[in-house]
């Protein structure tokens, strides 16, 4: 609706809602398109660093505006440009995350010598690599293990095997520069063993994404690392042992890094961990046997997150990280990390450089993107409602720790109703002037001939 000032422009006895109308009939009425008010939503770049790369990883900003302001008129379409550079040697975190119950036996040998070809590779990317390791068997609880003490005390069938008791989770070793230290602690690693087919490894993962500090993931590319070659129980599988609260998504470390509430709470859904992983910025790299191959695609439903087979004896497992990690940060993913109020829609045009996609919901997104290479997401915001009052969005691209701030508000009142006083309109400055009319001290209207 358009309001209008100009006292002239209503024939007495006429309704006051003939002051609104569309633009060009209340110009083609006579109104002065200075006098119509039409208010329009702005907006405002609060914080805009330029982005760049730094070698000593400080002050690297890949994603820009920072911060931005939106007043929404309900109905009109605002939109604004969020660009993003990948910078050059940006530091990476690795997490390895390994099932340790017998079948994986050969795996953990090779492993045992991994730490150093594992840095190597990963420092082909970037100066600055921390490496940690964590290990998970299964719930301590029957039917999933053998609760006869003999049995709980060396779960393995061969008599003389070298085995360690069941456990759910245990985290190893937290993040360190240290290769050496890596190979150390994990050749310190037995095998063990659980009854059923199927692991504990959402448990694993997670502790090891909500155990931040534990762990001693920094702001940077995490990656972690699930290698298996077993399936894994989710939420509902926790009943068999009759565990029927649902997983808290908190984290359970005791002093020696074991998950120690694996036998109060059930495994967590994948909904769950996708949350929490997406939250967290961890992008999980899930290394498993090919007749796992197809299970583990359903990993589709966690965001970031790759899927690669691991050969029977974890061979092959430096250049799998290697590809997983070049496939992970050449795709650029541009989305919501806040709840969507309602009454606003959001959709995204990507510019990938030779490509473009226009009007994506879920987000934007940009695949083979190289190191230093420029993309840009428009980012279409609107109302279809007036707010009740200011909301924030968070907009970030999926495993890389900065954000756009958005903050909305709508515009949902014309200023004319403000009240002017002394306004010229009535009679050169005697009255005070609402909504087109003017009132005057006695309170009575007066009309302007």
């Amino acid at each position: 609706h358009h309001k209008t000032h100009n006292t002239k422009f209503k024939i007495t006895g006429e309704s006051d809602a003939q002051r609104c109308a569309p633009r060009p009939e209340l110009e083609y009425r006579g109104c002065l398109a200075s006098e119509i008010m039409d208010p329009q939503g702005k907006q405002h770049i609060l914080e805009d660093r330029p982005l760049r790369d730094n070698i000593y990883h400080e002050n690297i900003t890949q994603l820009s505006p920072q911060r931005i302001v939106l007043q929404l008129r309900p109905g009109k379409e605002q939109s604004f440009t969020v660009r993003f550079k990948r910078a050059e040697g940006y530091p990476v975190d690795l997490y390895y995350l390994m099932d340790l119950s017998y079948s994986m036996k050969d795996d953990l040998e090779k492993i045992k010598k991994l730490g150093n070809d594992l840095m190597a590779a990963l420092r082909k990317v970037t100066t600055s690599v921390k490496i940690g390791f964590g290990a998970f068997v299964d719930k301590t609880v029957l039917p999933y293990v053998n609760m006869v003490p003999s049995k709980r005390k060396h779960p393995c069938q061969i008599p003389k095997e070298n085995c360690q008791p069941t456990f759910s989770y245990r985290h190893v070793l937290a993040l360190t520069e240290n290769a050496s230290e890596f190979e150390s602690r994990v050749s310190q690693q037995r095998i063990s063993a659980n009854l059923d087919d199927a692991e504990g490894g959402f448990d694993a993962l997670m502790q090891a994404a909500i155990c931040k500090e534990q762990i001693g993931w920094r702001n940077v590319t995490s990656l972690l690392v699930f290698t298996s070659d077993g399936t894994f129980h989710t939420a509902g599988d926790g009943k068999l042992g009759g565990i029927h609260m649902p997983n808290d998504g908190r984290c359970h470390l005791d002093a020696n890094g074991v998950y120690s509430k694996s036998h109060l709470y059930d495994y967590p859904s994948l909904g769950h961990l996708a949350e929490v992983l997406s939250k967290s910025n961890i992008q999980p790299i899930f290394a498993v046997t090919s007749s796992r191959l197809s299970l583990y695609k359903l990993s589709k439903l966690i965001p970031k997150s790759v899927v690669g087979e691991l050969k029977s004896d974890s061979r092959n497992v430096v250049q799998l990280i290697e590809d997983a990690y070049k496939s992970l940060a050449s795709t650029v993913k541009l989305g919501l990390f806040s709840d969507l109020p309602p009454g606003i829609s959001i959709a995204y045009d990507s510019h990938c450089g030779d490509k473009e996609t226009y009007g994506q919901t879920e987000g934007g997104e940009c695949s083979d993107v190289s190191v230093n290479q420029l993309v840009q997401f428009t980012v279409k915001i609107m109302a279809t409602t007036c707010l009740p009052e200011s909301q924030k969005l968070v907009l970030r691209v999926l495993g890389v720790v900065e954000e756009v701030q958005v903050e909305l508000s709508t515009t949902c009142e014309c200023q004319c109703g403000d009240t002017q006083p002394d306004a010229h309109h009535c009679s050169g400055g005697h009255g005070n002037l609402t909504c087109g009319i003017c009132r005057y001290l006695s309170g009575l209207f007066h009309c302007v001939s």
